[in-house]
């Protein structure tokens, strides 16, 4: 699938979103390395630091299902005037496992993203560094 189809399962995905605190919809495709996609959108709750956030849904959602190889994800955040990017909770667990050359797009349409990696989100990631040795 190519990245305009992987965005247009995120924003599917955001509107499936429980933001009754933020208005915030966020929406998440992750690509597996076999092709596969998995979706995730944000929970809140009203404490917040309970919130799940659609990256961690998507991966949590992959991981509970076997795999183990991804190679990007996209996260839409249709609710925003400007690309929001993924938080560091988030940025940590994407680089736990997503390689470093991995893609991560991020926006609010097609038309207004950010194309990354995973690398670039995390230059200095210890995880990465300890496997070049």
């Amino acid at each position: 699938m190519d990245k305009d189809g992987l965005f247009g399962r995120a924003l599917q995905a955001a509107q499936a979103s429980y933001s009754p605190y933020s208005k915030f919809r966020v929406g998440a495709a992750l690509a597996c390395a076999d092709g596969t996609i998995f979706t995730g959108t944000n929970v809140e709750n009203r404490s917040f630091g309970l919130t799940i956030c659609a990256e961690r849904s998507a991966m949590l959602a992959a991981i509970s299902a076997g795999k183990r190889e991804f190679s990007g994800i996209v996260i839409a955040t249709p609710d925003a005037d400007y690309p929001v990017s993924p938080c560091g909770a988030c940025r940590q667990v994407l680089s736990e496992f997503l390689p470093a050359e991995a893609f991560v797009h991020f926006g609010s349409s097609c038309d207004d993203k950010v194309e990354t990696t995973i690398g670039a989100l995390m230059p200095y990631d210890a995880l990465h560094e300890l496997g070049k040795r």
